[in-house]
């Protein structure tokens, strides 16, 4: 909701705008979008006291991959990504590796959004056979270049991290690495 007041375009239509009101409206987005960190960090909150059946909620599972991507010494946008990787779990449960993909997409490498995109695919593996579904779905893309990324990022930080024991380090932690991640140069916005 707009503040009373607040400088706004002179156009109801996109087409009718002026300079000015692009400038202005170039302006208010990047204000907009310096607050993105924060709210990733209350969103990825909102998963707390989300179980579904498992051991831990999904807050405790992210937070719980986040800390073994830093401990296993992944660089810092994966830590985020592991961090973030079911962010999106509660809105759309059945597509979250794309929507949580999609928040990181403009802050992280390619390879990084492709793993988090492909991660719920690559989890597969581990429970597929169960409900008579295909475990080795993965291997369609057995010969691209982050294939082995993805598998590891499934098999060391996010298929083991159900577990009510183990001793995560505190969201608050990660909240830096968040920071740092949200305030780069957009990858989308910058040459390439």
């Amino acid at each position: 909701m707009e503040t009373p007041n607040a400088p706004t375009v002179s156009f109801t239509a996109m087409a009718d705008g002026t300079r000015e009101d692009y400038q202005l409206l170039d302006r208010l987005e990047d204000e907009f979008a310096a607050g993105t960190a924060d709210r990733v960090l209350a969103h990825l909150r909102e998963l707390t006291g989300s179980v579904g059946g498992y051991k831990v909620d999904r807050l405790e599972h992210s937070v719980q991959t986040a800390t073994r991507a830093y401990r296993d010494g992944a660089e810092e946008e994966l830590v985020v990504a592991a961090l973030l990787h079911d962010i999106d779990d509660l809105m759309a449960p059945h597509s979250h590796g794309a929507l949580s993909a999609l928040i990181l997409r403009p802050y992280v490498t390619e390879r990084t959004y492709w793993i988090v995109l492909h991660h719920g695919l690559f989890q597969y593996y581990y429970y597929a056979h169960h409900l008579d579904r295909d475990r080795h779905a993965r291997d369609k893309y057995r010969d691209h270049p982050w294939y082995q990324d993805a598998v590891d990022f499934c098999h060391r930080w996010d298929q083991c991290s159900f577990d009510p024991d183990y001793d995560s380090l505190p969201l608050e932690f990660f909240e830096p690495m968040v920071r740092r991640v949200f305030a780069r140069e957009p990858f989308s916005l910058a040459p390439r």
